[in-house]
């Protein structure tokens, strides 16, 4: 039996069917009527509540079905009226109805029910009856909807029984490719060699020269979907070369609706020869002339074809006409119907053909959706979705999709071989690039699927903070490709004077088996994402900019960095020609890059802050310690004893002194973009790419040439270190670095693993820990935080939130840079990116 139905066991108490379940079914797959009656009763042989216990076992397995789970019903249902609920839910949920039935004899059946306490009562005329209504029930099962029945009859064959689950046809998930997946042929013979050729693939030929297979030296397989005959000039070899690649291994298939109509006139069935088929219908009969048995090879292999295939672990489905998520993997008439013909809304248009509904645009599924059947002048991505038919037989294309490259691949028509009854055309709204954004792919509690971290929760009251800042300040969403994820500070120190030490990032590392890792100077600015496309023709064909603009510059809640768009546009020109200087856009094959910065000065975008928050203290303290100094040592003069009271208001104001020093060093004056540097110091993602898992030392090599290209003074390069995290001479050096840069007045470094993505003992390693200045911490936590009895309530902070919050926000930029250089659509990379700044309203200490 299939490893996804509805198992229904049939039989008279006493039967053995509680323990044939046992025996072959987990647990969890058993729903048993009579723990039903005890869940609403608290008695199993209460009968009195049966009807109420039914409702609940179809709930359950109402639920299971729907979540996919073999489902195994222990019930006698020898009526009828019992088994026809049960075949209507599995048909709800598109899964095959499956009976066994234990014929087993009366006299067997009432020797059990009397070993049993709480069936001793049972009347020796309850198990005649049952007995009756299942000899009835034998004759009419397939009739009822159950697709298969097996019958076990007397104890011996119960006994002997063994259940074997086997995969569904259609589930393919084993198989992982590569794949070249081809649109709708419709005899095009000619053009598909062309196609298989340009893949790759080398043609295999008959005695007679014709093409009978195809294989790729690399491996890959070849899958169609369907529609390989009507209309074109040569069917038969069509299918001569499509059986054969199949028979061999090297293609799968699935069934197109002119397939489905082509074997019921094979079958002897009444159909109409329309749409091409009175073509095909020629064609085979030539071939019958010189191959008697290809017809009834070609009625085998029609009738062969599955509906659609779930591939690749779950992330690739092929179909001819379209499939929702609901119907992946499932077997039913109605799955069948719609992966073949699609779903119409029952009206025509000025065509006479008939309107389809539109199920690309709300599809939101996980698997990406490859399809023909309605032909379009060029494929493009709808929501995860892709049309391969491309009207080769009208004209046009026939276009192949390599996966997982996710790339197309087309070669044109040799010639109109069949004149289309109307235009081909794509009118899907949001274009073929995928619907428009939804208030409903970010409003309540959400839960986004990471690959690298699993699920990602974001409560419903941190949604509608991230929608309030996303809908008013941040850039447009399609310019939108990425937020930066909040930073976890290193372990606190216990080292006298010291909150944060290198000693402990070092440790940490080593700890979660992390050898190299590339120490980087921390610049005190403001956190940048640039988004640089190579002119605004790409910037709008590739993220639907505006006309004129070419990229994005925003903060890491995704508002813009500057108020002006032109001074935007200058910083993003002057990136560009470093850009092109360097070679890069050669050098990665791109169009665009998404860059990681640190824009400085701090003051240039903390103005505010600083005048609030910073100066004010820096001004209050030069107010007041002068005059409060003054008069103490006046009084001390005065042979007042204020020796203790003098030095500690002393400490206090050179403590002040520091804390303005600090910020100042973070704050120049600036005209336009004179005295504003960029810092780049990771390149994100490119056309196709997401490069966020290369290595550090790979991407500070890239960032140099891009620094050394710069002649507008607008680029600054990142200065770092290489640390064996074992070797403790390699730890000294790196401290000893830490040490010098913040004497001299730097912020501090952060601390990243060497191989950029690493996956640890228990799970995903911290990308980064940052490791600030003992006088730089002064800014954060107050002038007198150095105090021992501060500094020891202060390595009190709990850092377990603020690590969960980095790591999860992590996982959600590298979903959000694999889904941009995949090129899913838009909405998909946004609920990654709103998920990020949804996180960072979770309460969490704003110092850390």
């Amino acid at each position: 039996m299939t490893d996804l139905s509805l198992v229904v066991l049939i039989g008279s108490t006493g039967s053995g069917k509680s323990t044939f379940a046992r025996r072959h079914f987990k647990p969890t797959e058993v729903i048993s009527s009579d723990v039903c009656r005890g869940l609403v009763s608290d008695d199993e042989n209460d009968q009195s509540v049966s009807g109420d216990a039914f409702d609940v076992l179809h709930y359950i397995a109402g639920k299971r079905l729907a979540a996919g789970r073999l489902t195994v019903v222990d019930a006698t249902s020898v009526q009828s009226e019992s088994r026809r609920g049960l075949v209507r839910l599995a048909r709800e949920h598109d899964v095959l109805p499956i009976a066994i039935v234990l014929d087993v004899p009366a006299d067997v059946c009432v020797a059990r029910n009397a070993e049993r306490p709480e069936r001793a009562h049972l009347k020796r005329h309850v198990v005649d009856r049952q007995q009756r209504e299942l000899r009835r029930s034998l004759r009419q099962l397939e009739r009822e909807g159950f697709r298969r029945t097996h019958i076990l009859r007397g104890v011996d064959e119960v006994e002997a029984a063994t259940v074997v689950l086997e995969p569904r046809y259609n589930d393919k998930r084993h198989l992982t490719g590569p794949f070249d997946i081809i649109g709708d042929v419709h005899g095009c013979r000619s053009e598909l060699e062309t196609l298989l050729t340009t893949l790759g693939y080398r043609l295999r030929c008959d005695a007679d020269g014709r093409p009978v297979g195809a294989e790729h030296p690399e491996g890959r397989t070849a899958v169609f979907v369907g529609d390989l005959v009507d209309r074109g000039p040569d069917s038969p070899g069509v299918l001569r070369l499509v059986m054969g690649m199949v028979a061999d291994g090297q293609a799968l298939c699935v069934s197109g609706n002119h397939e489905n109509k082509l074997g019921r006139q094979l079958r002897g069935r009444s159909v109409r020869l329309t749409h091409g088929l009175a073509e095909t219908v020629e064609q085979l009969a030539r071939q019958d002339e010189r191959d008697p048995d290809f017809r009834g090879r070609v009625t085998e292999f029609v009738a062969s074809l599955v509906s659609h295939y779930v591939l690749d672990g779950g992330a690739l489905v092929v179909c001819h006409a379209g499939l929702p998520e609901k119907y992946h993997g499932r077997t039913s008439g109605r799955v069948r119907s719609f992966a073949m013909y699609g779903d119409t809304t029952g009206e025509t248009d000025e065509y006479g053909l008939p309107v389809r509904y539109p199920w690309a645009e709300d599809y939101r599924g996980r698997a990406a959706v490859v399809y023909g059947h309605t032909p379009v002048p060029r494929t493009g991505w709808l929501n995860n979705t892709l049309c391969l038919d491309t009207g080769c037989v009208f004209g046009n294309e026939l276009t192949a999709l390599r996966w997982p490259e996710r790339r197309t691949v087309a070669v044109p028509a040799e010639r109109v071989w069949y004149e289309p009854v109307r235009p081909l055309r794509a009118d899907a709204p949001g274009g073929l690039d995928g619907r428009p954004l939804d208030l409903a792919d970010v409003t309540g509690r959400r839960t986004v699927e990471t690959a690298h971290h699993g699920r990602v929760a974001v409560r419903e009251e941190n949604a509608a903070a991230a929608l309030e800042v996303m809908s008013r300040f941040a850039v447009a969403p399609g310019l939108l490709a990425y937020l930066p994820p909040t930073m976890a500070p290193c372990a606190t120190s216990s080292l006298d004077g010291y909150l944060e030490h290198p000693a402990e990032a070092f440790a940490g590392y080593r700890a979660d088996g992390v050898r190299q890792v590339v120490c980087e100077e921390k610049h005190m600015g403001s956190r940048a994402v640039a988004l640089v496309c190579r002119d605004a023709d790409t910037a709008a064909a590739r993220f639907g900019a505006p006309a004129g603009v070419t990229g994005a510059l925003h903060t890491r809640t995704g508002r813009p960095f500057f108020d002006d768009a032109d001074v935007t546009e200058e910083v993003l020109g002057r990136l560009r020609d470093a850009v092109g200087a360097a070679g890069l856009w050669d050098t990665l094959d791109t169009g665009w890059l998404l860059l990681d910065a640190e824009l400085l000065p701090w003051s240039l975008k903390a103005s505010g802050l600083l005048r609030r928050q910073y100066a004010a203290v820096g001004a209050a303290a030069r107010t007041v310690f002068p005059g409060a100094l003054a008069a103490l040592e006046a009084a001390g003069a005065r042979g007042t004893d204020v020796g203790e009271l003098l030095g500690r208001q002393r400490e206090r104001a050179q403590a002040a002194g520091a804390f303005t020093d600090a910020y100042r060093r973070y704050c120049w004056t600036t005209d336009g973009l004179d005295g504003v540097r960029l810092a780049p110091f990771q390149l994100l993602a490119v056309e196709g790419r997401s490069l966020a898992a290369t290595a550090h030392d790979e991407q500070l090599a890239l960032i140099d040439r891009l620094v050394a290209a710069d002649t507008s003074g607008l680029l600054q390069g990142t200065r770092r270190l290489l640390v064996d995290t074992g070797d403790l001479a390699s730890v000294a050096a790196g401290t000893d670095w830490w040490l010098e840069l913040t004497a001299a007045g730097g912020e501090g470094m952060v601390v990243k693993p060497l191989p950029a993505f690493v996956r640890g003992p228990k799970g995903l390693v911290q990308p980064g820990v940052k490791c600030r200045g003992r006088e730089y911490l002064r800014i954060i936590y107050g002038p007198e935080y150095t105090r021992p009895e501060t500094l020891a309530r202060l390595r009190g902070r709990a850092l377990g939130h603020k690590r969960s919050l980095a790591l999860r926000e992590y996982a959600l930029g590298l979903e959000a840079l694999d889904r941009l250089a995949a090129g899913e659509p838009l909405w998909r990379t946004h609920e990654a990116v709103f998920a990020v700044l949804a996180l960072e309203s979770e309460p969490v200490d704003p110092r850390l």
